[in-house]
């Protein structure tokens, strides 16, 4: 009789594990395909866009009609205010997730590298595939427990459609809400997707980013080189987080017309690109960053006016992201600050970008992936050592101040504090007493 019971448990648990694996993979297909395929057209939209404004220049004196646009579109979408930041709310509290940001997300951030505003490309990528994935789960009536999972799965689709980096994305979309919490029950769904979505852009023609860089042999000098280039770009890291939340903050308060700050916004990049008197700091600057890392050519000063242009772009309410300006402000930091430390400037900016990248993001171990993803493995130690002391050093600054601290960076301890919190580490003494 026990001999039964024990077959009948086993079999009710081999089923429940088959059925769950069974719905999370058709599902991960699903929402991969749907992002992969959506993902392919915004890519090719940003491409065409970037390249109508190289050949267009006068397209960036249209920036602050672009800005009233993009604020008309996002009041009429009923979505301001609304970025990643609510699409991490999704998965921490429930939030609900309107359909109207994917459509206000795309447009938005279409117009901003068509004029020539200074945005990346994962922003709205996590808000499109977190979207994407929030509603498909509605749609096939998840608890509420499920649709967070596919609303990372979405995440991870969409990100891994744009880079081509499968395994950063999944890890990304999974440990990116709260640092020190890992939902593992997302593991598979978000892998399935990433990969989904990554195969599907690439037979739709997206080429994955990929540089190459010389990696040099492990040696204990150069690693403790890139140990104090690592610092810097967590120094780095905590200025850009810095810079782009106050400059949003008090250009809020300043002008509290949405629609003024954006014209005002746009105004003000235009006046940026004429002193500047180059156009590499507007859109994503993708062929600088390149540069950077497979040439180690950059100027000096490109980190902080590409910090400038992103930040008074962001506060202008001009949509895009913030991860490939932080691979632009790494990687050219890099290259200047590697050669004055005795390391080769390509592989000093490829430790830029990841470390800048690490420390604004706060995830350690998808940063390590997506370095493996982007240069290969064969500096695999020294992009660990980097992204661990860029983690360790840049505090709780963020660039999403949605995203939560449950353990501390200090102490073996929990801790309840979201990114961009004054004093946490004293916060997290006061909630244990």
């Amino acid at each position: 009789m026990l001999m039964k019971e024990s077959f009948v448990a086993w079999r009710r648990m081999v089923c429940l594990y088959l059925r769950t694996l069974a719905k999370w993979l058709a599902l991960s297909v699903i929402i991969g395909t749907v992002c992969g395929a959506a993902g392919a057209v915004f890519h090719f939209g940003i491409q065409y866009a970037a390249g109508c404004r190289a050949a267009q220049p006068w397209l960036l004196y249209l920036l602050p009609a672009a800005g009233l646009l993009t604020a008309a579109i996002y009041r009429v979408t009923k979505t301001e205010g609304k970025g990643t930041n609510q699409v991490l709310n999704v998965v921490q509290r429930g939030d609900p997730l309107p359909f109207s940001l994917l459509p206000a997300i795309f447009l938005s951030t279409t117009l901003t590298h068509l004029c020539g505003g200074s945005a990346g490309r994962e922003g709205a990528a996590l808000q499109m595939g977190g979207t994407i994935g929030y509603h498909t789960g509605r749609l096939c009536r998840l608890d509420p427990h499920d649709l967070k999972i596919a609303t990372m799965a979405g995440m991870a689709a969409f990100f891994s459609a744009l880079f081509g980096t499968p395994l950063a994305a999944a890890v990304f979309s999974i440990v990116v809400i709260s640092v020190g919490t890992m939902y593992h029950a997302a593991l598979v769904p978000c892998l399935a997707s990433a990969l989904t979505a990554y195969g599907v852009s690439l037979l739709m023609g997206v080429t994955p980013t990929r540089f190459t860089v010389v990696m040099p042999a492990l040696d204990t000098v150069l690693m403790l080189r890139v140990s104090l280039l690592a610092a810097l770009c967590a120094l780095l890291s905590v200025l850009f987080c810095a810079v782009i939340h106050l400059t949003e903050r008090y250009s809020a308060r300043w002008i509290k017309n949405p629609f003024l700050r954006a014209a005002a916004g746009g105004i003000t990049i235009i006046l940026l690109t004429l002193l500047a008197g180059s156009t590499d700091y507007n859109g994503a600057g993708m062929d600088v960053i390149a540069a950077a890392v497979e040439q180690g050519a950059a100027k000096p000063a490109a980190f902080l006016l590409k910090l400038l242009f992103t930040a008074v772009t962001l506060a202008a309410g001009l949509k895009g992201g913030e991860v490939v300006p932080s691979f632009f402000v790494g990687a050219t930091f890099g290259c200047f600050a590697g050669p004055l430390l005795g390391i080769d400037a390509g592989f000093a900016a490829a430790i830029g970008l990841i470390g800048v990248f690490c420390g604004a993001t706060n995830c350690p171990i998808a940063s390590i992936f997506l370095a493996i993803e982007l240069f290969g493995d064969g500096g695999l130690l020294y992009f660990a050592a980097a992204c661990f002391i860029s983690y360790a050093l840049s505090g709780y600054s963020g660039l999403y101040s949605s995203q939560t601290f449950s353990s501390s960076k200090l102490r073996a301890r929990p801790l309840e504090a979201h990114a961009n919190d004054h004093d946490v580490e004293h916060l997290g003494v006061l909630q244990r007493k």
